[in-house]
């Protein structure tokens, strides 16, 4: 099934967030672990990830490294959260867990791991 984009908004930060929890990466890799992790629901463009990495990064949630390219090239630019991006984080996963905990009450989605 495709992904709503409509989903998506106001919960990208929190998935750049989540993905990078797992280590420095660059743009592309990011996006090709989104897609691999969920099975490629989560086909985010370069155009939409970009901006988000650059929103980020001003804020202080993220800091950037150049490391040179693997296939050659130029340098890749390699984002890593900082520790107020991992404070962010958490703080992203508890008002989701929120949000999904009162969607279930109202019955619009079952408990996951649950069979009606």
């Amino acid at each position: 099934m495709a992904m709503d984009p409509n989903l998506l908004k106001g919960n990208l930060d929190l998935i750049v967030l989540s993905v990078l929890s797992e280590g420095p990466m660059y743009g592309l890799r990011i996006i090709g672990e989104m897609q691999s992790r969920t099975g490629g629901y989560f086909d985010l463009r370069e155009g939409s990830l970009y901006p988000a990495l650059h929103r980020l990064t001003a804020a202080g949630m993220l800091e950037v490294e150049y490391q040179p390219s693997s296939v050659g090239g130029a340098p890749r630019k390699f984002y890593r959260l900082t520790e107020e991006g991992t404070h962010e984080l958490e703080r992203k996963r508890r008002a989701f867990g929120e949000f999904v905990g009162a969607v279930q009450a109202l019955g619009i989605v079952q408990k996951l791991g649950s069979a009606k």
